[in-house]
């Protein structure tokens, strides 16, 4: 397979976990590479992304490396073998690698959770809150790369509005609620929209108030993305250099810890859902 120039979050992760096994056996780069009848050069482009790899060939690699995890070797053979050309690819060379990575990562994703304290989370959005946003945070973008950037966003909606949707649960705090990223009228209709999808069986609004006690907050809003297998999970941070796709498995442990906490300081489902319809009346 010819190399790639820019490997998406998500063939870099296939590489990094192959990585990752080969080292947990112990092996050295050069000798997986005699195993397939490569030089170790081709090894490394294939555990950084930049190369693909056969699901024959992982399976070897895997076989190679006497991988006792069966499940993850086929989650990771499926990722191998499936090359989607998503909706998302329209937008390559328009919208920056994060964004069509993170829709790549949710179109996989077996379930999805958000914690967000400034903001109404992405998947929430309503494209007048989605344009005000962008706009304030884009001055200098013209109307039509603020309306792209707004297309893309509605779009990824697909995975709670499709007929089979993943299971998705918000955590918000108050603040991201009363922040008037629009005007009243449209704060109103996104807080109305919120509301609608907390309706549905899959969508899980939890609300974090003002007044709850011994509340740090977690840092700023993260992403929680389950994969195929545990393992194969990912979270996605905003950071001052840029977007980042965290999958260590002692970060995931910290993350899943983290949401179990904010979680337990939230409003239930049902007095969220009263806390959010009595802020829409108050506007």
């Amino acid at each position: 397979m010819p190399p790639r120039r820019t490997p998406t979050a998500r063939q870099e992760r296939l590489g990094a976990e192959l990585r990752k096994m080969r080292e947990a056996a112990g092996l050295k780069a050069t000798e997986a590479a005699a195993l397939l009848g490569v030089n170790s050069v081709q090894i490394s482009q294939i555990e950084s992304g930049i190369s693909g790899v056969s699901e024959e060939r992982l399976r070897r690699l895997a076989a190679h490396y006497t991988c006792p995890d069966e499940e993850l070797v086929s989650a990771l053979a499926v990722m191998a073998s499936v090359r989607t050309r998503g909706w998302w690819e329209e937008y390559r060379g328009s919208l920056p690698h994060s964004f069509l990575d993170l829709s790549e990562l949710e179109h996989h994703a077996s379930l999805r959770w958000d914690v967000d304290f400034l903001h109404i989370p992405g998947l929430l959005q309503t494209p007048d809150y989605a344009r005000a946003l962008f706009s304030y945070v884009n001055p200098h973008f013209s109307a039509d790369e603020i309306e792209r950037w707004v297309e893309h966003r509605m779009k990824r909606r697909i995975i709670i509005e499709q007929p089979r949707p993943i299971p998705y649960e918000a955590v918000v705090h108050e603040a991201a609620l009363r922040i008037k990223v629009g005007d009243s009228t449209a704060m109103r209709a996104q807080l109305s929209h919120v509301l609608d999808l907390s309706a549905s069986d899959h969508v899980t609004l939890r609300v974090i108030p003002f007044t709850v006690d011994r509340f740090a907050g977690a840092g700023s809003a993260m992403v929680y993305a389950g994969g195929p297998v545990p393992k194969l999970d990912t979270v996605v941070r905003d950071a001052p250099h840029g977007t980042v796709f965290v999958d260590a498995a002692a970060q995931l442990s910290h993350f899943r810890a983290l949401f179990r906490r904010v979680r337990e300081v939230a409003f239930e489902p049902e007095r969220s859902r009263d806390f959010v319809h009595q802020l829409a009346k108050e506007l």
